[in-house]
């Protein structure tokens, strides 16, 4: 099974996959690729601007070939804000899309406690998005005809 685990930064995606992944399951996740990439004594949360370009690319890789593997191991691949383009490529490999959201002031005390200002602009784009998304997807309701 493939899970895309999203939500903005700090919401504990990591976390969630930690609680439920086995040993032998596969789980990509960009901060835990770039921390990998970079020299002794980086910074856990890096933006470093090389090293992200180098991390997203051997994402890709990871989950080109992960994908081939779901008939034997569960994938867990977390994806903050996937575009519909993505979400439709998850799908097709039959993903179960999770969000881990505890809410945007836990959030936001997250990333002010870690002092990653690049982080507070994703979280506000993340909620932002899903506020519009919501809005986008807002049911009107209208009393029914009298035939």
């Amino acid at each position: 099974m493939l899970y895309v685990v999203t939500g903005p930064p700090a919401a504990g995606k990591s976390s969630w996959i930690d609680a439920r992944a086995r040993p032998s399951d596969i789980v990509i996740d960009l901060d835990r690729i770039t921390q990998a990439l970079m020299g002794p004594g980086a910074p856990a949360w890096s933006q470093h601007p090389i090293a992200m370009k180098v991390a997203h690319r051997a994402r890709y890789a990871a989950i080109d070939e992960a994908v081939k593997h779901l008939d034997e191991v569960d994938v867990y691949l977390i994806h903050t804000m996937p575009s519909a383009k993505w979400l439709a490529r998850y799908r097709s490999h039959g993903a179960e899309v999770v969000a881990v959201d505890p809410g945007k002031d836990i959030v936001m005390q997250r990333v002010r406690d870690m002092r990653a200002p690049g982080l507070q602009a994703v979280a506000t784009r993340w909620y932002a998005r899903q506020a519009k998304q919501r809005s986008e997807h807002r049911v009107t309701r209208q009393a029914s005809r009298s035939w």
